[in-house]
């Protein structure tokens, strides 16, 4: 796999995003942590509906722990699949009290730790509440660098492993950010707009597409 340029790579994808000010660190982490869980197979403003109306009722772990499972469904409908999101956010709060003092911890092995969290959601919560270097990979990220030809990967998991050797450290808290809007925008998962991405010349993938002219 040919070596990527990877500053200019992420030059090129901040010229994509537009104005680019990650909100990245010292987020309420209990906030970030079970918004990211209800984030998980649904679109940002499903999200957004979904744990404003649950924090309006329950804003922190004590009083998530208690709630009726039934009375969290109903909040948190908005979401989606929020029978099974309702029954993980809330063995997550009761996880939180009995082991962590009703507190979200600050290491990625505590936080993997938790009843329904993975490394996605744990490096979620590194980066947005607690400003410490983290990738966290979702499905844009992952198509995103496979398809660039950063990775070749076949799991999230091992996009974050490689992702961490070729980002320098001090670039990995804005990558998912950027990726992800990117994705949002631009490198969709189907039709991707390669004739218009400035970084098509880059891109394994766009630079393909373009060659072959054909439209994916």
């Amino acid at each position: 796999m040919k070596k990527k340029n990877i500053l200019l790579i992420l030059k090129l994808l901040k010229k994509e995003v537009g104005f680019h000010k990650p909100v990245v660190g010292f987020e309420n982490p209990f906030k970030v942590l079970i918004s990211t869980v209800l984030s998980q197979r649904t679109r940002d403003e499903n999200t957004e509906k979904a744990s404003k109306a649950l924090f309006k009722k329950f804003s922190n772990s004590k009083t998530l722990a208690k709630a009726k499972t039934k009375e969290i469904e109903s909040l948190i409908k908005p979401a989606g699949f929020y029978r099974v999101k309702a029954k993980t956010i809330k063995k997550i709060a009761i996880d939180l009290i009995e082991r962590f003092n009703g507190k979200v911890p600050s290491s990625l092995e505590q936080l993997v730790s938790l009843k329904g969290v993975g490394r996605k959601t744990a490096n979620c919560v590194l980066v947005y509440s607690f400003h410490i270097p983290a990738i966290p990979v979702d499905v844009h990220v992952h198509r995103i660098s496979n398809r660039i030809g950063l990775v070749k990967t076949k799991t999230p998991e091992e996009s974050e492993t490689e992702l961490m050797k070729v980002f320098p450290k001090s670039k990995w808290i804005e990558l998912n950010d950027l990726m992800v809007k990117f994705g949002q925008n631009k490198c969709f998962p189907r039709n991707p707009k390669c004739e218009t991405c400035l970084l098509n010349k880059e891109c394994d993938f766009g630079r393909e597409k373009l060659n072959k002219g054909k439209t994916i």
